[in-house]
């Protein structure tokens, strides 16, 4: 990666009155979160479902929690307890330092249901999860449509053969099977409305932004909805991917990781006088 590029999407930045935060799966990479991209990290991540050939979209689906609901606990669990424990990196500081330094501030747009950016101190109201959350728990049943904190489930999993052996989260309702309230594939009972709330909060906000910029970040074609949505605010974008950073349109395309690439662009912004240590 070439300085250049760093100074050009600085100078974006910094010609910009609020920053538009739009993150996929590439942001984790640098905490030390696995990358789901196809089967072969997703195996090795998870070796119990390799043994038994279990695709990603196999267990991340409504239908593993139906059939195998200690197997499909046994992955999101792991990945609960992964999530709580994960310190986001330092590229997260970074993008709260430059959102401090923008009249409008920042919002985030992000396919992850990881919860990092809230662990990293982003604001709750400036959070838009596309996808939902694990830290959010709803009901296989659609009981009263209750979206509810996943904070008193503490799984205990059985990490080599990935199966649940604690105690399965029941509906305090009508204590049926509770599921993470994450947008899975094949997924007609996912209840939207928390995401519906933060999309209103998201558009009500771009509308007080006269010239916003988009930082994207780790996002790919695969699922696509992160790289759509910025690309079609009509608005600058700077991407950021490895394997797939072309942009149509005005912007910056940076081939590289993302705290690599935010590290560039955080050191340019205070070489412009932009930001102070």
């Amino acid at each position: 990666m070439t300085d250049p590029l760093f100074t050009e999407a600085a100078r974006l930045i910094a010609g910009a009155d609020a920053l538009i935060i739009a993150a996929g799966a590439g942001m984790g990479v640098d905490s030390g979160l696995p990358d789901f991209r196809g089967n072969t990290g997703f195996w090795r991540a998870y070796p119990a479902l390799a043994e038994a050939r279990i695709a990603f979209e196999e267990i991340a689906s409504p239908d593993a929690f139906s059939r195998t609901p200690t197997l499909a606990w046994g992955f999101y669990g792991h990945r609960l307890n992964l999530y709580r424990r994960t310190r986001p990196h330092p590229g997260f500081s970074m993008l709260r330092q430059i959102s401090a330094a923008l009249p409008g501030g920042s919002f985030v747009f992000t396919s992850n249901v990881d919860g990092q950016f809230q662990c990293a101190g982003f604001g709750e109201d400036r959070i838009c999860e596309v996808h939902g959350s694990i830290h959010h728990l709803q009901c296989m049943n659609g009981c009263g449509e209750a979206i509810v904190p996943a904070n008193n489930f503490s799984p205990e999993v059985d990490d080599s053969a990935c199966l649940l052996r604690s105690p399965l989260p029941r509906c305090p309702t009508c204590r049926g099977l509770m599921r993470p309230n994450v947008l899975m594939f094949g997924d007609w009972g996912w209840l939207g409305r928390r995401t519906t709330g933060q999309r209103q909060r998201l558009e009500t906000w771009l509308h007080t932004t006269a010239r916003p910029v988009v930082i994207e970040i780790g996002a790919g074609s695969h699922v696509p909805t992160v790289r759509w949505f910025s690309e079609t605010l009509g608005v600058p974008l700077i991407r950021i991917n490895p394997t797939e950073p072309d942009i149509p349109g005005r912007g910056v395309s940076l081939a590289c990781g993302g705290l690599e690439a935010l590290s560039g662009i955080h050191a340019a912004l205070l070489a412009q006088g932009f930001l102070f240590p």
